[in-house]
């Protein structure tokens, strides 16, 4: 299932966050994202119904196998351009933006030379 951009973007928070603290509920969400809880809500739901995210009975989110694969391989490719972006002069913070963009589009053949180059 191709997973749309504001998916991805949920799950790699919900990583970040569970790295942070040690748990995410949705509220941790609604807080860090500056998103509407209905927003929220719903995309919580919608993510568990596609097998990315579990909720307990206390409302903690965790991510499923299939879940921390996404997180994972998105948070990689936001710090990897983040951090080429900022050695390239570029502000921190449009760096840190111009990478959430382009992490979702990039092709793993092209994300994969842009580690290769910049790792040289």
């Amino acid at each position: 299932m191709k997973l749309y951009e504001s998916s991805e973007d949920y799950l790699e928070r919900i990583l970040i966050l569970t790295n942070k603290n040690g748990s995410v509920r949705s509220i941790d969400i609604v807080e860090d994202m500056h998103f509407s809880k209905p927003s929220v809500s719903v995309a919580m739901k919608k993510l568990k119904e596609n097998g990315y995210i579990l909720i307990d009975s206390k409302g903690y989110i965790s991510l499923t196998s299939s879940g921390l694969e996404v997180a994972s391989k998105t948070l990689e490719r936001h710090q990897v351009l983040t951090d080429w972006f900022i050695s390239l002069g570029v502000n921190e913070k449009i760096a840190q933006e111009d990478a959430c963009r382009i992490e979702h589009d990039l092709s793993e053949e092209t994300f994969n030379a842009i580690k290769k180059a910049i790792s040289k």
